[in-house]
This record gives C-alpha cells, structure tokens and sequence, in this order.
C-alpha cells in the first residue's frame, strides 16, 4: 500500500510576516525538491481540508477558538491578545488566523483519516507538527496544536492508542500537557536540554501525573550533541518506550532544528541523523504497528540550506528508499539558488568542512549516556 502526502499551496498562508523565522516556504521546496528527483508525484498528494471547530475543541477551549477568530480581525485588545498568548514577538496576529491556522490542523487530520479508512499505512504531512500550542494559548509559532488534535480524534472516533515520538530540539511541551494525565497516548519527547533552549521544560522528571504517571518519557540532551549520541539514545530507548506501550499507531513530529546549520539552537546533527530517524520510525511501524505512522513536520529554520533536505528523507523512508547520495535535481537547484543569500547546498548529503569539532563531546556523550540510563530503568518499571 502506498504512502500518500498532504500537500496544496493553502497551507504555505499560515505565515506571520515576513521578517518572522516561521516560513511554510520550506513545505513547498521539500515538494518540489522531491517531485524534480522523480521521488513524488501527483498521484501521491491528497489534498487538506479545514479542520472543522468540533474537531478543534477535542483539545482547545472554547473561549481561546473564539479569540483566534477575532484576532485575525482586528477584534481584540492588546490585554485580551496577550491573555492568550497572541500578538507576541513568537505567535503575532495575522489575517484570517483562524481559518489559516485551522487548515494546518486539517491537514494533519486528513492524514489521520486515510490511514483509518484504510487507504494508506504511512502518510506525510509536512505542514504540521506545532506542538508548542496549549489548550488556551498560543506559544512558540503555534496558534493550534493540531498533533494534540490528531492524537485526540485518533482516540475518539477510533479507539486507538497512540505513540507520540517528537525528535524536534525544542521539547514537544503542548501535546505532552494535553495529554499528562492519560495511559491512552505515551508522549516521547528526544530534544536538547531545556537548561538552554524555549520552552524550558522537558525534563526527565516529567513522566506524566495520575493514570498519566509513566507515559511522559522525556529525554534531554546537552547542547551540541552530535549524531553518534542522539541516534544511540533515540534507537536505545523507542523501541523499548514501544514495547512497553504497544500502541496501535505512532504519530511523528519531525522538526529538524536539531541540525548544526539552526540559527535557533545548539545541537549539532547532520544529514546522518536525518536520514536515520524517520527509517527507524518505519521500521518500529512495520514491526509494532502493522505499518501504521502519520508523520508530521516541525521546526526547521534554515529553509535553504537544511529543510528541504532533511524533510524529503521522511517520505523516503516511507516509501523504503535508501538515502540518495550525489548531486540533487538540477531543476531544483536552478529554481532555488538564485534566491538564495548563502552557499546553497547542492548535494542530497551535508558537505561538512564546514563543521566545527566539539570539544567537549565526551563530556557532552558521557553526561547523555546517564541520563539514557536513567530512562531505560524508568521504562522498564512501567
């Protein structure tokens, strides 16, 4: 059964402004980067629709949906705005926030429902993954939280258990609070420490509270963790987070600001990583869900010279492709780098001589192993 992505022009609108890091540009290069290397075609791309305000309300109040709406109007006060996290330097207002925002959720949704009506295993849709929304604010670039809203209607209208992975540097904070106090859905959470990085949480002792108690599984890394580490700890303990859950589907959130070109934060992973985690999230898929994983996207702030890159290797492995190696599409590159302001990248792997050494890294490798102990003797007491 073939993989199907979430894909159409109205999903690049949810934009801030232009001088704003968040820019839906990068869904566009990733789809198109893709299409010129022959990898997706058209037959491959469904179509998102708006999510509707039931569908919203399974995880947002109804008061905070309500002031979406006449944000992106001009209908609230600068009191009222901030009371709800709106018109910040993070989340500023815009016009038609609400129907914007809400197609995001969709989108996501659409993906939800043509894997459950059996249509498709795998499906991916890049324009999602704002997983820094909470039930009655906006925080850190996200109005909606539509993964919350994925989990919350994947539990409702179909019974399922969900695995929540987010390998995104910031922590998944918005869908771990959403869903603290369930044993329904595990929130699995790899990202750097919040010691130094938004949102501040994400620690290893957040493990969920009442019935919730054990399936937060948080696991920080220090700054400037490299891919050796990252992809040790990741593999290490999914599997056994997996095990232990046994859930009925996983849903990812793939944000690749983990990546040492960020401007945002302070890891250090390379093409290396990105081109080993969606193909381990596929195989614990195939081997634990039958096959069952909507992935969406996440942060990623070097549209030019990471996203596009590290994006189209999650449809790759949906597809059980082997990363490409060489030289991207020339149509690609001729249609990007004049547009570009820095060294545009023209292989499908990182050119790394530009890569600085770390000098603490067995420092930084020894400190990350402990706390992989400590959550590995965690997940085995669930």
């Amino acid at each position: 059964m073939k993989p199907l992505y979430v894909y159409d022009k109205s999903l690049l609108k949810y934009r801030f402004n232009d001088q704003h890091p968040f820019n839906q540009m990068r869904v566009k290069m990733t789809t198109d980067l893709l299409m010129d290397a022959g990898f997706l075609k058209d037959e491959d791309i469904i179509k998102p629709r708006p999510a509707t305000d039931e569908e919203l309300l399974l995880v947002h109040k109804p008061d905070y949906i309500e002031a979406v709406k006449q944000a992106g109007n001009g209908g609230l006060s600068d009191s009222q705005l901030e009371s709800y996290g709106l018109n910040t330097d993070d989340t500023p207002t815009f016009d038609d926030m609400h129907e914007k925002s809400s197609m995001l959720v969709g989108a996501t949704l659409a993906a939800v429902d043509e894997v459950m009506k059996g249509n498709a295993k795998k499906v991916l849709s890049l324009a999602g993954g704002l997983h820094h929304g909470f039930t009655g604010r906006a925080s850190g670039f996200c109005i909606y939280n539509d993964s919350a809203v994925a989990i919350e209607y994947m539990r409702k209208h179909y019974g399922m258990k969900v695995l929540y992975i987010d390998t995104d540097a910031h922590h998944g904070d918005g869908v771990q609070w959403a869903f603290y106090n369930t044993n329904e859905v595990m929130t699995y959470s790899i990202h750097e420490t919040g010691r130094y990085l938004f949102p501040g949480t994400g620690s290893t002792t957040e493990r969920g509270s009442d019935d919730g108690f054990g399936f937060s599984v948080n696991l920080p890394v220090d700054a400037f963790t490299e891919d050796d580490s990252f992809l040790s700890i990741f593999e290490q303990s999914i599997e056994k987070a997996i095990i232990r859950f046994k859930p009925d589907i996983i849903l990812s959130q793939n944000g690749v600001d983990a990546h040492y070109r960020d401007p945002m934060t302070h890891l250090s992973l390379t093409s290396k990583s990105y081109e080993e985690i969606p193909r381990i999230v596929n195989r614990l898929s195939d081997k634990y869900t039958e096959g069952k994983w909507i992935a969406v996207g996440g942060g990623g702030y070097n549209i030019w010279q990471v996203v596009p890159r590290m994006w189209a290797q999650i449809w790759l492995a949906m597809l059980g492709e082997e990363p490409p190696s060489g030289r991207l599409p020339e149509p690609f590159i001729d249609k990007y780098r004049p547009r570009c302001k820095v060294e545009f990248p023209v292989e499908w792997q990182d050119d790394l001589s530009d890569f600085e050494d770390i000098p603490r890294r067995s420092d930084i490798t020894e400190k990350n192993d402990n706390m992989l102990q400590r959550i590995l003797m965690y997940l085995d007491q669930i």
